[in-house]
């Protein structure tokens, strides 16, 4: 039997529960995206490039589960902006001292910082959100930060400084668990 307009399907209500999960003072600076066919090619290809230029080796297993996978849904938020809360929660006395700390960071990192801390958990309750969606769909998943990391590489989330992917699987045994 078929699934891919299933694994679609699924994958845009997965979109939806990103999209309205609940965020910092209402505030959304989350993106949202559907990879298919030569896009997750190339997501596995940058995945395998961000492996041998880091030594980070789960990129190269991870690319593999890319490879099997029909969909991913990437997410990503825009961490460098804030709510002007001077929390301190990212290491810094206020928002406006976390945003001048952003010219004076590595730039050669996989994720771009300092994030606002808030809004890196508005990223953690969307992608919470999306894979409650496929669970109760009954669709396999996993939440990948080489994912979301090669997505950036790629820029298909040119607003964001983090990310998480998630391919998406309807098999007979999930590809993401014995891995």
């Amino acid at each position: 039997m078929e699934f891919s307009s299933a694994l679609m399907t699924a994958a845009e209500l997965m979109a939806i529960s990103a999209r309205t999960a609940p965020k910092g003072k209402g505030s959304d600076v989350i993106e949202i995206k559907i990879l298919l066919g030569d896009q997750l090619a190339a997501l596995a290809i940058e995945m395998e490039a961000i492996a041998e230029t880091t030594g980070m080796k789960f990129f190269f297993r991870d690319a593999g589960n890319i490879r099997n996978s029909e969909v991913c849904l990437v997410i990503g938020a825009d961490g460098f902006s804030t709510l002007g809360l001077n929390c301190g929660a990212c290491g810094h006395a206020t928002c406006a001292e976390m945003k001048s700390a952003v010219s004076i960071a590595p730039t050669d990192t996989l994720f771009k910082g300092p994030v606002c801390a808030i809004r890196s958990s508005d990223l953690g309750i969307a992608v919470g959100s999306a894979v409650k969606t496929a669970s109760i769909l009954n669709v396999d998943n996993r939440i990948m930060f080489s994912a979301g990391s090669a997505a950036l590489v790629l820029g298909h989330l040119p607003h964001s400084t983090i990310a998480y992917g998630i391919p998406l699987s309807v098999t007979g045994k999930s590809p993401y668990f014995d891995r």
